[in-house]
């Protein structure tokens, strides 16, 4: 019975993975809309974003079935429990990735971003993706470590998103309340991805070790 457990967390963290590889890939594309003002890839990101929700039944499914067939005990069942807490946040990264695509889309055949802040975009596009990726690699390695590591990742993006306000904030700006606007907003998605990106490791870390990775700093 317990082989049979490993083997379908196993399966089960694999589509957790799979999950996160597809919100990094929507985002990515969402980022190249905004930057490019293109319409077809920001309908792409939203015709294809039902898939996830097609691969959240799923998970969830699967989550289910191991409590119901594996009567699972302490570590087992905090990792099954955490499964439903990491699908929501994958979700939520998702959610994120498609408010980037329908603002380009909304202002299609405009560019949404003044030239002034198009390098900030462009950066945390990339780190965005980036923590995708990171987050889709510990949870289909389960490494507590790599996941501690991701965390930190996160820093990045706070830098950028603070200064970017610096720039919104400047007396001068030259754009407008309704680009102002669109900045603010689209910044706040990009920091939401990243957060949640970072609760995904740190529910890992849980996972792993039965501790929070504040209490494992403090044993540290």
């Amino acid at each position: 019975m317990r082989d049979a457990y490993q083997e379908q967390m196993a399966v089960l963290n694999e589509l957790l993975g799979r999950m996160c590889e597809s919100v990094g890939n929507e985002m990515e594309r969402a980022t190249r809309a905004l930057l490019e003002a293109d319409l077809v890839l920001s309908e792409q990101v939203i015709s294809d974003h039902d898939q996830l929700a097609e691969q959240s039944a799923d998970a969830e499914e699967k989550a289910f079935e191991l409590l119901a067939l594996q009567a699972p005990v302490a570590g087992d069942l905090r990792a099954i429990v955490s499964t439903f807490q990491l699908v929501s946040e994958i979700d939520r990264m998702g959610a994120l990735a498609l408010h980037v695509a329908k603002v380009a889309r909304r202002r299609h055949p405009s560019r949404v971003l003044p030239e002034e802040v198009t390098g900030y975009f462009e950066e945390m596009g990339r780190l965005a993706v980036d923590l995708a990726r990171g987050a889709q690699q510990v949870l289909m390695s389960q490494n507590y470590q790599d996941a501690l590591a991701l965390m930190e990742d996160d820093d990045a993006m706070d830098d950028l998103h603070r200064h970017l306000f610096t720039v919104l904030m400047d007396r001068d700006w030259p754009y407008g309340v309704a680009a102002a606007v669109d900045v603010t907003l689209l910044g706040r998605y990009y920091e939401r991805f990243a957060d949640h990106a970072v609760s995904i490791a740190s529910r890992v870390v849980f996972q792993a070790t039965g501790k929070t990775p504040e209490q494992l700093a403090e044993v540290g």
